[in-house]
């Protein structure tokens, strides 16, 4: 069975046109920006796995308790924030 997290995770790669990656680095790395989908209790990691990109980077949050998580976790830094439907709640304020 599948985790909220691989759901999530493949839900938004199908959204950027780009295959899950299960793999080291972000869950799904767009031409456009990378995206790192994290649970309420690992939503600090995600900060640590987006580091060094110089495109527009977000945390994903499996559900709403992860995506409040990762609101407070990237205040004050250029991680946005985008919910478990691709929505985004915080823009990412890194250019490419």
């Amino acid at each position: 069975m599948a985790s909220q997290h691989d759901k999530t995770a493949t839900r938004l790669a199908r959204k950027e046109g780009v295959p899950y990656n299960r793999g080291k680095g972000p869950d799904v790395n767009g031409s456009r920006r990378a995206i790192e989908v994290e649970t309420a209790r690992t939503a600090r990691d995600g900060l640590r796995q987006l580091r060094g990109f110089r495109k527009p980077v977000y945390i994903a949050g499996a559900d709403a308790k992860a995506t409040a998580a990762a609101l407070k976790a990237t205040q004050g830094t250029t991680v946005g924030v985008i919910n478990s439907q691709g929505k985004v709640v915080k823009p990412s304020t890194r250019r490419r």
